[in-house]
């Protein structure tokens, strides 16, 4: 096996992905600067009206964070103390952290380990009087199958709150993730597919009342200047993150079918290999903000693209219910075995719109070999 000191295919390039930008960018901060629009103003306004036309929602209320829109989104959904609130435990942490922040308990349900996500099959088995709302997880921009979601969320007069925040431009049965349950959450984190230069978020809706709450709840609870009908957080989006999401929004169509087309080639290129992919439902679209496969010794396997200087990632090694942090849960290993199966073996291949075709054969061909070995 060779080995090399020189990255020839990093994981991510955001120093390319600004240098594509960069007049329109700085043309942009200058703007928010002239206006002195710093905080929320004209121009997180206009980047609202346009995310919500993607999304095919009559609201989008920009946050700070991806963070802070899970957690407005479950509060404007009623969750308070003593809820529970369903979710898959393959995610990152901030999906269950905004259960605990309303006072919830998660409950997590396992994986469909077809797609990666919450498998809704074992989901109504998790339902109990206590269950306020269901809150499924489009993970890796890979829609969760709705409508049987949706079904249990009905019948059992359940909230739906869907975390989008890798799904950006995702679609499910003909229908944009973010217009599918009663709200939504965004993250635009700078390595998202709609990336901020900073933190950012943002929760879609269609109903009047939850985007009201969310608007007054992101700042301080404020109604009209110094009315504050409740005590409220400090969510708001600054002015630079939404000029520059202008930005990133004009060129986003070309960016997701580079993604996609990325995508297929890694399916056609590792067919046959020693390798499984998240199965796509054919009447959807994935948003890929990542590329994930599954390896056994995924850990060695990293090593030795690393050596032929190939950058993966992992995202996510452990599962929800197995990290310290809910280890008050109760949920010993081998209690959800797709989830925990998918985590130990999940790798991230590079995939973003700088690249090139010649990149993904060398990742795809390289994958192949070692698997092989």
């Amino acid at each position: 096996m060779s080995t090399t000191s020189t990255t020839v295919v990093p994981f991510l390039d955001l120093r390319a992905d600004y240098e594509s930008l960069r007049d329109e960018v700085l043309a942009a901060l200058d703007r928010v600067c002239r206006n002195a629009s710093f905080i929320l103003g004209e121009e997180v306004e206009a980047f609202e009206s346009q995310f919500a036309v993607l999304c095919r929602t009559k609201h989008c209320v920009g946050l700070n964070s991806g963070t802070s829109a899970l957690h407005l989104g479950l509060l404007a959904l009623g969750v308070q103390p003593g809820d529970e609130v369903i979710t898959s435990p393959n995610t990152f942490l901030a999906t269950a952290e905004a259960i605990t922040y309303c006072g919830a308990t998660p409950v997590f349900v396992d994986i469909d380990p077809a797609t990666a996500n919450i498998d809704p099959k074992l989901i109504e088995r998790a339902v109990t009087r206590k269950t306020k709302a269901i809150l499924p997880v489009h993970l890796y921009g890979r829609p969760a199958d709705m409508d049987p979601i949706l079904e249990i969320a009905s019948r059992h007069r359940l909230a739906v709150l869907e975390d989008a925040c890798q799904a950006h431009g995702a679609q499910y049965r003909g229908r944009p993730v973010g217009s599918l349950g009663h709200a939504a959450a965004f993250s635009f984190y700078p390595t998202k597919n709609l990336a901020a230069f900073g933190e950012g978020g943002a929760l879609t809706t269609n109903d009047d009342r939850i985007a009201q709450f969310a608007r007054a709840a992101r700042t301080h609870g404020q109604t009209g200047r110094y009315e504050h009908e409740f005590v409220g957080y400090n969510y708001r989006m600054e002015g630079f993150q939404g000029a520059v999401l202008q930005v990133k929004l004009r060129r986003f169509a070309e960016a997701a079918s580079r993604r996609k087309e990325f995508a297929r080639m890694y399916r056609e290129l590792l067919t046959g290999a020693r390798v499984e992919i998240p199965r796509d439902d054919p009447r959807d679209e994935c948003a890929y903000h990542l590329f994930a496969v599954y390896v056994d010794r995924r850990d060695d396997v990293r090593r030795e693209l690393a050596a032929r200087g190939i950058e993966t990632a992992v995202h996510y090694p452990r599962p929800l219910h197995l990290q310290p942090a809910y280890a008050g849960c109760g949920i010993p290993r081998g209690t959800l075995p797709q989830a925990e199966r998918a985590c130990d073996r999940v790798l991230g291949l590079p995939l973003y719109p700088s690249l090139h075709a010649e990149q993904i054969q060398l990742v795809a061909n390289s994958l192949r070999e070692i698997v092989s070995d």
